[in-house]
């Protein structure tokens, strides 16, 4: 009878390694095809204009590899600059996101007031409304208010967010109600019990949202065009743009490679530093409790 209990578990635990074996070969195949766009665009951006134009069978080193890509990206367009304006228009929009989706959330999540759940049923339901139309009347709205090419004009559109204040509400009602009261008993005001005691609970979270929301804004491409004709406002996007335009990125591949590596860095880098906030912050945001 022992013998057959443990040949049974021998079996259970074969059949368990050879699964495994499977898994970690499709999740191993799954991340090299994830992977290799990024390292063909790497290895693309140090290859030179003749090689490259000379390879009938694409090679997969850069044999000899050359930073002249770079230096003519820089050159052919003021990609500086508008790096530069993009971590402004970044940061700037990031921070004031931040204030009204903590603000709000606390809002919604802590004080009592007369028809709080049907207004935040209302906000909500900006979500089912196509990002086509917003841009839209955004567009309408800051031509009238003569906010094109401005910074101004770039970020406001983009400083409140229905979803980050839903996830960040979420996360302020899951403390227990007790923080609170006794925090109001001890003569706490509402401001300092935010800031001491609700944000540093939901550190994970709000780290989880400025990344998302840098991520979002570095990347953005049609509010950017759309808004701004003046290259003194021109983000990376347009930058890309310009560079498809002038004829380059379409000739030079290995130079287009080069400018989306220089703007892809520095959210690899980001992600690569907060992958486990991020990963802890989604978490916390889908549960309750």
């Amino acid at each position: 009878m022992e013998n057959t209990y443990s040949d049974v578990k021998d079996t259970e635990k074969k059949k368990k390694a050879v699964t495994n074996v499977f898994i970690y070969m499709g999740l191993t195949l799954w991340a090299l095809l994830v992977i290799f766009p990024f390292y063909w665009m790497i290895l693309t951006s140090f290859k030179s204009y003749a090689s490259y134009n000379a390879e009938y069978i694409p090679r997969f080193l850069a044999i000899p590899p050359t930073l002249a890509n770079f230096s003519n990206v820089f050159t052919a367009i003021s990609l500086g600059r508008y790096l530069l304006n993009t971590l402004v228009y970044t940061l700037a929009t990031t921070f004031l996101m931040l204030v009204i989706a903590v603000l709000s959330a606390f809002a919604f999540a802590r004080l009592r007031f007369k028809g709080r759940d049907l207004l935040f049923t209302l906000f909500l339901s900006l979500m089912m409304i196509p990002n086509e139309l917003v841009i839209i009347t955004n567009f309408v709205t800051i031509t009238d208010l003569n906010m094109r090419n401005t910074f101004l004009g770039l970020i406001l559109p983009s400083a409140a967010s229905v979803f980050y204040i839903y996830l960040l509400k979420e996360n302020f009602a899951a403390i227990p109600d007790e923080l609170y009261w006794a925090a109001k008993v001890d003569g706490t005001k509402d401001m300092r019990y935010l800031l001491k005691v609700m944000v540093p609970m939901c550190r994970p979270t709000i780290i989880t949202i400025i990344i998302l929301k840098v991520i979002e804004c570095w990347n953005s491409y049609v509010w950017p065009r759309l808004i701004t004709d003046d290259p003194d406002y021109f983000l990376v996007s347009n930058g890309i743009q310009e560079l498809r335009e002038n004829g380059m990125g379409r000739e030079n591949i290995p130079a287009m490679m080069a400018a989306v590596v220089v703007i892809s860095l520095p959210l690899i880098v980001l992600f690569l530093i907060f992958r486990k906030k991020i990963r802890a912050g989604v978490a916390r945001g889908g549960t309750k409790g």
